[in-house]
């Protein structure tokens, strides 16, 4: 029963700290998931790629050379004719161009759209998310497609853009990604949709709707970053148009002083990234196929679960390096798995599973240390207990053997008269007797406490047990003229337990009245049933104990102030032998006792319930 109630508080202790850390991954866990998203990116090296997308960049050189903004449309009329001539794939333009210029620069920008082939423009919602902010009907005419520029709204929170919505909606209209329009158009394809996937002429993009359709960005890595062509380079340099050839260009503005759409990246490193490259960056991701998937939150929920059962069953069965070694392996799995899936393109949480691994550690770990500790005291407490018995041995043991001893040696040596040598073997039997009842004494404590002993179930008389001790206790009494005395008759109190160990705690406490009573005084004896118990005394008039006596009484090898003033021998070891023998009877023992007054020893015992019931059913 110990090691169940044991091991179920083990097992809930582990289930509480698996329940903190799963609460705090979902309230705390999020930015630390993506911490470790954005350490596992810049660690992870992949593959190389030939990227197949181009930036052509309005970057601070350009702006200044045209004159801002407001100057970008004739430039960039002409960056797209000489682009259109290199024979592109498809030309995203990242400019969302909503108002009216000047009339000849538009129209030209309108004639170098509509010889662009594969052309998309960019959109977006207004800040009310009411309607979408779309290109003059002059440009959104030539465009095969608008696709919108938004970055996932909740990335926003630590700047990182790491996700993007393929598409987005206002009231009826959908627009998709400008990214996934690029890649449809230059593939000359459709979007077919499902609720788990997208297929766009063939490529499974995984984004659920139920999520949003969002797709997490498989930045190129700075070793391998996507090529750019600077609008003035292209412009002063017309050779530099081969640069697009047979690639998906995306337009837009890089320049810092200009740009408003600029996210950090996992990659970063204190660099924001402008909106046309991560654009860029979302468009390789669908082009080469590598896309990141989270994983579902039951299969992390599981695995976190998983690791706690492991480090359970670890402390449960091991102990010291041996545990700890394999604990560290756990916690090295949790903190590995994450990581290796990632290589894997699976995005798993990295929070819950290493905060069960670790709290279920410390829950383990501090448990186990406890049971040690626990141990190392019980342990502690054997081994005083039997350097007590050695004791025992050594000082109570050692009067009789000396005896023995010594007149075995003088029957050895000397020719002795019959009369001596009669005492001298009375002696020797009257001490080998005192010894082998201190030995059975000390062997029926050990088994009691061990609870070695198979108590034996029968009912009988309290008042047949009590009369049976005081007439063996009798001569005893006599010799030093101690009066015994029941106050009732207790006959129809009945017991259930084993009689024979009840007799020896009730004899045993009548005798040391008896031995520790001054002559020519009364022992009280008394049993009294009330509310189910059944409460048997023994009172006498010896010097009585003090308090701290009383609390020292039932130790082992206590004596008490009244046996080393009496002269009585004893083995200090009685008293706990008769509180083993009450206890294993579900009864407790209580002392009363005053210095001068005597003292006073109840045993309360439970009753049995049919006897209770009988004595219910003849009052009424």
């Amino acid at each position: 029963m110990r090691v169940s109630r044991q091991s179920a508080i083990y097992w809930v202790l582990l289930a509480g700290a698996f329940a903190v850390a799963v609460t705090a991954s979902w309230i705390v866990g999020g930015q630390i998931d993506n911490d470790a998203y954005d350490w596992m990116f810049r660690l992870y090296k992949p593959r190389p790629w030939q990227t197949q997308s181009i930036l052509l960049a309005i970057d601070e050189v350009s702006l200044n050379a045209y004159g801002g903004v407001r100057g970008l449309r004739k430039p960039l009329a002409e960056a797209l004719e000489r682009i259109s001539a290199a024979s592109p794939k498809a030309v995203a333009v990242d400019v969302i161009l909503t108002d009216a210029s000047d009339p000849e620069t538009d129209a030209r920008l309108a004639a170098a759209m509509g010889a662009t082939r594969r052309l998309v423009l960019a959109c977006q919602l207004l800040p009310d998310g009411s309607a979408w902010e779309d290109p003059l009907p002059m440009f959104a005419k030539h465009a095969a497609a608008l696709g919108h520029v938004h970055v996932e709204q909740s990335e926003q929170l630590d700047s990182v853009g790491r996700s993007l919505p393929l598409e987005e909606f206002t009231g009826h209209v959908r627009r998709w990604a400008l990214s996934l329009e690029a890649y449809k158009v230059s593939r000359g394809a459709q979007i077919l949709e499902s609720p788990e996937d997208l297929d766009v002429g063939g490529r499974l993009i995984p984004s659920t709707r139920a999520d949003g359709r969002l797709m997490r960005i498989r930045y190129a890595p700075p070793s391998m970053p996507i090529p750019r062509v600077s609008l003035k380079a292209l412009l002063d340099n017309p050779r530099l148009a081969a640069s697009f050839s047979g690639k998906v260009v995306f337009a837009g503005v890089t320049a810092q002083t200009a740009v408003r759409d600029w996210l950090f990246t996992p990659y970063s490193g204190g660099t924001p990234m402008v909106g046309v490259e991560i654009h860029a960056n979302a468009f390789e991701t669908i082009a080469q196929g590598l896309f990141l998937t989270d994983a579902p939150a039951s299969a992390v929920l599981a695995f976190s679960l998983l690791l706690v059962v492991a480090i359970g069953v670890t402390y449960s069965r091991f102990t010291g390096r041996r545990a700890n070694g394999l604990a560290a392996g756990i916690l090295a799995v949790a903190h590995i798995t994450p990581y290796w899936l990632f290589t894997h393109r699976i995005v798993f949480s990295f929070c819950m599973p290493v905060s069960s691994a670790w709290l279920s550690l410390i829950a383990a770990g501090g448990y186990q240390l406890l049971v040690v500790r626990r141990s190392l005291r019980k342990s502690e407490a054997e081994t005083d207990r039997y350097r007590q018995t050695i004791h025992f041995v050594t000082h109570e043991m050692r009067t009789p053997l000396t005896a023995i001893q010594g007149s075995s040696e003088l029957m050895g040596r000397y020719a002795l008269p019959e009369e001596k040598r009669k005492q001298i073997v009375e002696l020797i039997n009257a001490e080998s007797k005192r010894l082998g009842r201190m030995i059975e004494m000390f062997l029926s404590m050990e088994r009691l406490s061990a609870g070695q002993v198979e108590l034996k179930k029968e009912t009988f008389s309290a008042g047949e047990l009590m009369a049976g001790c005081v007439a063996r206790a009798l001569p005893l009494a006599e010799r030093k003229q101690i009066r015994i005395l029941t106050e009732a008759a207790p006959l129809d109190i009945l017991l259930t337990g084993d009689r024979e160990l009840m007799e020896y705690a009730f004899y045993n406490l009548l005798t040391n009245a008896i031995k520790y009573s001054p002559a020519r005084t009364q022992v009280t004896l008394a049993a009294v049933r009330k509310h189910g118990q059944a409460y048997i005394s023994v009172e006498d008039q010896g010097i009585g104990m003090d308090h701290k006596e009383v609390k020292q009484i039932f130790q082992k090898f206590y004596r008490t102030k009244r046996a080393e003033q009496s002269g009585e021998a004893g083995t200090g070891i009685g008293l706990s032998i008769v509180e083993q023998i009450v206890i294993q009877h579900s009864g407790t023992i209580e002392v009363m006792s005053r210095p001068g007054e005597g003292s006073r020893f109840t045993m309360v015992l439970p009753v049995p319930v049919s006897a209770v019931l009988a004595e219910k059913a003849k009052e009424s």
